[in-house]
């Protein structure tokens, strides 16, 4: 199972409509977005769970679920 950071990742990233960048994920989250010193940590969680098989990452940057 998921730790509980890692679950609102991938629930923030099925609640969207379609792809998302890391950037609207961090919105979805109550991250700040402005700063990238926040931002990278979460491009990184997300860029973890493409490696585990549970998101898919996009050749243009945006993630999506796989399911």
């Amino acid at each position: 199972m998921l730790p509980p950071d890692y679950r609102r990742i991938l629930a923030a990233v099925r609640q969207a409509a379609g792809p998302v960048m890391a950037r609207h994920v961090g919105e979805i989250l109550g991250v700040d977005v402005t700063q990238r010193a926040k931002l990278e940590p979460l491009r990184g969680r997300l860029v973890r769970l493409v490696d585990r098989g549970w998101l898919r990452k996009l050749p243009d940057g945006r993630f999506t679920s796989r399911l």
